[in-house]
């Protein structure tokens, strides 16, 4: 989905590759460095609240509503971040709603967690961009964002674009098609 979005925002000629900022050992050793440290934070975060938080306030309020109010607390810890802007933030929140929307069609986290650890490493480490307003060294790309903030996300990074919440909406009805509604037989 990450991927989608970034060809979304270079279409409309926000966003362009200069060519490779790594090569060779650095390369991979950055890739990995970075896939094993997103591993590990996404672990972290999606055990936390798509995993004992969700099921913890589901058991007390229900799965969506427990779901809203996790991703509600999800996005705005990202203002935490420096950076980090509202629109990103309401993307954190929305990916929250996603993420429990795969947990809640699945019955497992993994969906979420393999979601949650590609969108960051993507941005940090293959498209070479900031995460939640965060620039990061050993990138693989030299790679340059051009027009206005709404559409490249500025300094936040591509999930504070606005076209973040298209995507994220495409990728809801993906799951929403890919793992369909079990059904419940009547005895």
């Amino acid at each position: 989905m990450l991927s989608l979005l970034m060809a979304l925002i270079a279409a409309l000629h926000g966003f362009s590759i200069g060519g490779a900022a790594l090569s060779g050992a650095e390369a991979v050793k950055y890739g990995a460095l970075y896939g094993i440290g997103f591993i590990l934070v996404v672990f972290f975060g999606e055990f936390s609240f798509r995993g004992y938080m969700q099921a913890t306030l589901g058991s007390g309020i229900g799965f969506w509503p427990a779901a809203i109010v996790l991703s509600l607390v999800f996005g705005a810890i990202h203002l935490a971040n420096s950076g980090e802007a509202v629109l990103g933030a309401v993307t954190a929140g929305a990916f929250g709603l996603v993420a429990a929307f795969s947990l809640f069609r699945t019955g497992s986290i993994w969906l979420a967690i393999g979601m949650h650890a590609s969108w960051d490493w993507g941005e940090t480490y293959l498209y070479s961009v900031p995460d939640s307003g965060q620039p990061a060294q050993g990138h693989l790309l030299n790679v340059g964002f051009h027009g206005p903030t709404w559409l490249t996300g500025g300094t936040v990074g591509p999930e504070g674009s606005a076209l973040a919440i298209l995507v994220l909406l495409i990728w809801a009805l993906a799951i929403n098609f890919l793992f369909p509604a079990k059904q419940h037989v009547s005895a």
